[in-house]
């Protein structure tokens, strides 16, 4: 067989030309900008022009400051197949852990939209390694820092030829890198070499993968800047899906309006983004029946939330599991063929199939492997080509085992390589020597009528060690009180499992990502700031 590297250059070649038909749409609240995507290759070579003459000449990291847009897309064209290293900043952070992370990574050029250049500029000064900021979408203005050029993006590119000589790299070599949200301790860089991401594209594509296939028009909801919007754009690359992209058009009004009016077929985001969606669907109805499939993942997908997509909107949800480690697709819940009525549901709940390119172990309390039986519980343990093998710069041996990446989720494997995720290793609540599961707690608690959220965290008690303490946001419009969720529980956990502590809140906090913030929910019951409300038998 020939030896042909795997590569982001040619992924580019094909998906610009064989599929140059099809389209980028940027959202941007009033007519959308279209592109084909022959056109987007012709500007990522452009684009590849000008950062050769910015210096990037070989492994330099290109950072992008962006929201999900047609620019974006670009550099994730141009610079992984000129044989740099496409680093996605994560806007969300704290600024102290994006100068960090800009340092820890060298980045020596910095795309940015004009929007978000209040965030960029105080920053600029402290990273130390960046000679170039290249703004698109917008006017520079009075950017500036010491060492520092400024241009602007259209003026840069323009001009430049359109075709650029795209070198040969060896497919083990870095294509991207993105860092952890660093909820504990610093972030931590992920790199993701082209061969990498070649596989995990094709698995994006497949049928027990997200299935993006030519027929479909991906609305990429998850930030390109998280996890490489979970593969979207490189699938949708090599399948010729078309790409709708949110800009920074992320609140839920806007993505209904997006979703009625362009119509998509797929969707991908966190289950926030979809409570949000629901609600918003809920209170003003918008045509959304495009959608044959939209898949949840970055934490546990509430039942109710499947349920009710499907049941009011006709909406499938399918739940799937990964993390920025592994690139991030791990599993993808399709039911096995044949399953039916609660069978099926029983599948599609959980966190899905393992495909054949991750293996997966759990390993117990007692640090041996545990049966894959369905019922044994460990922490789950992960290996494959498209999973990291280290961190960037950060040798963290706790994260790894012999050669397997320790992800933190507690859970079971089925003998047919279904995952069930209990809870997260730091999130489980030890009450009594037994194990509470706060994913499952918050998902009968969020099956309340009148929850809009509901998350749990563990906090001290001087008898059982640990209890739950529950914060629940309500539905505008409904109201409900402690004592009427610790009932509506009663017959759907174990008594012994009732939560005594609960705290009303007008908004559970989000990490950068959108998951639930249960750190500062802890920090916040240590300190007195949450109001908490006791109800006992």
């Amino acid at each position: 067989m020939q030896d042909v590297p795997l590569s982001i250059a040619d992924l580019v070649r094909y998906g610009t030309t064989v599929h140059g038909g099809s389209t980028v749409v940027t959202w941007t609240g009033a007519e959308p900008r279209r592109t084909a995507y022959a056109e987007v290759g012709r500007r990522a070579a452009q684009l590849a022009h000008a950062l050769r003459e910015l210096g990037v000449t070989g492994d330099q990291r290109v950072a992008t400051f962006q929201w999900n847009n047609q620019e974006h897309l670009e550099a994730y064209l141009a610079v992984p197949a000129m044989g740099a290293v496409l680093h996605t900043l994560n806007i969300r952070l704290h600024a102290d852990q994006i100068a960090y992370i800009a340092n820890h990574a060298e980045d020596h050029v910095v795309i940015a939209d004009a929007s978000l250049l209040p965030l960029l500029a105080p920053l600029l000064p402290r990273m130390k390694t960046v000679r170039h900021v290249v703004v698109a979408g917008g006017d520079p203005g009075d950017l500036a820092a010491e060492g520092v050029r400024v241009h602007r993006y259209d003026d840069l590119i323009a001009g430049r030829p359109e075709e650029f000589d795209w070198p040969v790299v060896d497919e083990r070599d870095a294509a991207a890198m993105c860092y952890t949200s660093g909820t504990t301790g610093d972030p931590k860089g992920v790199v993701y070499s082209h061969r990498s991401i070649w596989l995990h594209s094709m698995q994006v594509c497949m049928s027990d993968g997200m299935a993006v296939g030519q027929a479909d028009y991906s609305l990429a909801v998850v930030p390109m800047f998280h996890a490489m919007s979970w593969g979207m754009p490189y699938a949708a690359l090599m399948s010729g899906s078309s790409l709708l992209l949110t800009d920074r058009f992320l609140q839920p009004a806007a993505l209904a309006d997006m979703i009625a009016a362009e119509r998509p077929t797929m969707a991908a985001a966190v289950p926030t983004i979809w409570q949000g969606l629901l609600q918003e669907l809920d209170a003003a109805p918008r045509d959304v029946s495009s959608l044959k499939r939209v898949v949840v993942g970055g934490s546990a997908c509430p039942p109710s939330l499947m349920k009710a997509f499907e049941e009011r909107y006709g909406v499938p949800v399918l739940h799937a599991w990964g993390m920025t480690e592994t690139s991030p697709l791990g599993s993808v819940a399709h039911a096995p063929a044949g399953a039916e009525g609660e069978q099926r549901w029983a599948y599609r709940l959980s966190q899905g199939r393992l495909p054949a390119s991750v293996q997966g172990r759990l390993i117990g309390a007692e640090g041996r492997p545990m049966p894959h039986d369905g019922e044994s519980v460990g922490e789950l343990e992960v290996r494959g080509p498209w999973i990291t093998g280290s961190y960037h710069r950060d040798d963290d041996p706790a994260k790894f085992d012999d050669g397997w990446l320790r992800t933190g989720d507690v859970g079971t494997l089925t003998p047919d390589g279904f995952l069930r995720l209990t809870d997260r290793a730091k999130d489980v609540i030890k009450s009594g020597g037994e194990w509470i599961s706060s994913v499952e707690l918050e998902n009968q608690v969020m099956a309340h009528p009148a929850v809009a959220e509901a998350a749990v965290v563990a906090v001290p008690d001087p008898k059982w060690d640990e209890r739950p303490l529950v914060a629940v946001v309500v539905k505008e419009g409904h109201s409900v009180d402690a004592a009427g969720l610790r009932t509506f529980l009663a017959d759907r956990v174990a008594r012994w499992q009732l939560p005594e502590h609960w705290a009303f809140v007008d908004e559970v906090p989000k990490t950068s990502v959108g998951k639930f913030d249960k750190k500062t929910l802890r920090h916040r019951h240590a300190d007195g700031s949450l109001e908490v409300v006791d109800v006992r038998d």
